[in-house]
């Protein structure tokens, strides 16, 4: 969900990101219904399902398409439809806000301006689709800043910057309609992360790219809707349907520490008031650990304990083999030990 990206994501993007952009005429015509798949007819504030048999319909709130299939989703259209102005996003404690941060997202930036480097190689004006993109996230700005890139974002929540309110289970997307999809710190809130992921290489065209970050040594930041960790190789295996251009970790082993430190204070916890004063006294003693992740993230023993991984890779035809899969391992444990261990 939107609010527990803050464990990957930066405070104090520049103002300039916080404005939503809407969906341009393009992105409008590869719109399909997301419970059949047909094209869509809006009229005024919904979308109707143009498919013969359907006769979905969907809301739009607030010039945001609503487009998620209640058969197959756990969110109802009646919860949207029911909110006649999109919430304002959550604002932090004066308190909270002069507290220290304990994440630290040490290679988003770098691989995110790679990502749209690599996007602009193949498209003189790519198309990039953001899953889970209410807010903006770490290093985003090299995608979101860039003049040649038609970016939309999507999420299954309102929010500053989400332009199509959508589930990931069932993009409303044409076949092939992007070159690029982005996805921080979002398969870990989804219930099938590996549907979201085919989801995602239907949606792009031969030869895109997707950018992905998803925590694997995290503790719950999401209530009910947090369900998934992936280690590195288990990453790799979720994306298998791509070619990998590069991988690692996103947030290291000192981040993790934080983490797993602030949940074991927070677990005294009895109540609102004893959770913050634990949370503060937490960020106070151990946010410095993050630091040392500039120095630790690309050790091969990071890779075994970060807080992150992330995936860069292409949209292939076939998937990888599960035994190419191992041969993949490049933690800190060698080959004579892995077994044992």
């Amino acid at each position: 969900m939107a609010d527990s990206r803050a464990c990957l994501h930066a405070h104090g993007i520049a103002s300039a990101m916080t404005v939503r952009p809407g969906l341009s005429g393009t992105l409008r015509e590869r719109l399909r219904c997301p419970a059949c798949g047909a094209l869509l007819d809006f009229r005024g504030e919904e979308a109707a399902c143009a498919g013969g048999e359907c006769a979905a319909r969907f809301p739009v709130v607030r010039g945001v398409p609503v487009l998620i299939d209640e058969a197959t989703s756990i969110f109802s259209l009646d919860d949207y439809r029911s909110r006649c102005e999109p919430p304002p996003p959550a604002v932090p404690s004066r308190i909270r806000r002069a507290m220290p941060d304990i994440t630290r997202n040490v290679n988003g930036a770098r691989n995110l301006a790679r990502f749209a480097g690599l996007l602009l190689e193949r498209s003189a004006a790519p198309r990039v689709l953001v899953v889970g993109g209410r807010i903006a996230g770490c290093g985003m700005e090299a995608v979101l800043g860039h003049p040649a890139l038609e970016v939309v974002e999507t999420d299954v929540s309102f929010g500053p910057r989400t332009a199509l309110v959508c589930d990931a289970h069932r993009l409303p997307f044409a076949d092939g309609s992007f070159d690029g999809v982005v996805a921080q710190a979002v398969l870990e809130h989804v219930l099938d992360p590996h549907r979201c992921v085919a989801e995602i290489h239907r949606v792009l065209a031969p030869g895109g790219l997707v950018y992905a970050e998803t925590p694997f040594m995290q503790q719950v930041h999401a209530g009910r809707y947090d369900f998934t960790r992936f280690t590195l190789l288990g990453h790799r295996r979720l994306f298998r349907h791509f070619t990998e251009i590069d991988s690692g970790a996103a947030c290291g082993p000192g981040m993790a520490l934080a983490w797993a430190y602030t949940y074991f204070l927070l677990s005294f916890a009895r109540g609102a008031g004893s959770r913050r004063a634990l949370r503060g006294v937490a960020h106070l003693t151990s946010f410095f650990l993050k630091y040392l992740d500039r120095f630790l993230v690309d050790r091969a023993g990071a890779l075994d304990a970060a807080s992150a991984c992330y995936f860069l890779g292409g949209r292939a035809e076939h998937p990888l083999p599960d035994r190419e899969l191992i041969a993949l391992y490049r933690g800190g444990f060698g080959a004579t030990t892995a077994l044992r261990d």
